[in-house]
Order: structure tokens, then C-alpha cells, then sequence
């Protein structure tokens, strides 16, 4: 009898051990994109003290 419950309780333990280990994983197929940064953050990312180089609008041809 008592060989007969452990046996039950490890089967029972597998089971659950098993269901709950499976996972699935949902992809939307859309990936996510990022901003770009704006100019005064980039600024305070170098140290610089004008984001005047960051700035699109500010940037000269030659």
C-alpha cells in the first residue's frame, strides 16, 4: 500500500513537473525601433557643453 502511494505521489510530481515546464513563446513579427536620441542628450552623454554638433539642423555641408 505504501509502495503504491509513493509510486502515485512521483507520478503525480512528474506530471506536474512536465506541464508546467513547457513554454511557448509569441513573436508579433514587428520589431521595435528605437528613436534617435535628441540632440541635448547626446550632449550630456559626450560632456559636451553645445549640442549644436548633434543637431540636424545645425550641421554645416562642406
Amino acid at each position: 500500500m505504501k509502495l503504491k502511494t509513493t509510486l502515485c505521489l512521483l507520478l503525480l510530481i512528474g506530471l506536474t513537473l512536465t506541464a508546467t515546464s513547457c513554454s511557448t513563446s509569441v513573436r508579433t513579427g514587428t520589431p521595435v525601433k528605437s528613436k534617435p536620441i535628441p540632440p541635448g542628450q547626446a550632449k550630456k552623454m559626450n560632456g559636451d557643453k553645445s549640442a549644436k554638433k548633434y543637431a540636424p539642423g545645425q550641421n554645416k555641408s562642406k
